[in-house]
């Protein structure tokens, strides 16, 4: 089972997925564990998704684990497979609870609020990494190399 879970070829493009999907989600989950970057860390994030999107503490917990934690293992290729399964899940629940059923982004003018075209484009690469494993220069080639 671990071994399927590592296996992975030695492919440029799911390197440049595996990096592009982490560089792109990790502030955010930074802004939530953290708070830098214009977030408000941990218990605030939770207060917030609770009182506005009525999400549970513990699934805004593992939310931001999966953004910050997740994508940092993601970036070096440490389990990547699961990893990308766990974001393409959070990206699903924001669909559901925080995307107003708008495709596109729209601040400018009326209805007004978060599109979902985002949350495909991460749920894309995340399929991605998911099929093909961690690519190029990862953690699981190495792991997969010493299991032999």
């Amino acid at each position: 089972m671990l071994k399927k879970l590592l296996k992975t070829e030695d492919s440029w493009v799911l390197l440049i997925a595996r990096f592009t999907l982490g560089a792109v989600i990790l502030p955010h989950g930074a802004q939530k564990i953290l708070g830098i970057w214009g977030g408000h860390g941990l218990p605030a994030t939770m207060d917030a998704f609770n009182n506005w999107f009525g999400i549970p503490s513990y699934l805004t917990f593992l939310v931001a684990c999966a953004e910050f934690f997740g994508m940092i293992a993601l970036i070096l290729g440490l389990f990547s497979r699961f990893m990308a399964g766990s974001l393409a899940l959070v990206m699903l629940g924001a669909i559901y609870f925080v995307v107003n059923n708008h495709f596109f982004m729209n601040w400018y003018s009326e209805p007004r609020g978060e599109g979902f075209e985002f949350h495909l484009l991460a749920i894309g690469l995340a399929t991605i990494i998911m099929i093909g494993g961690s690519g190029r220069f990862s953690i699981d080639r190495l792991l997969l190399e010493r299991m032999k």
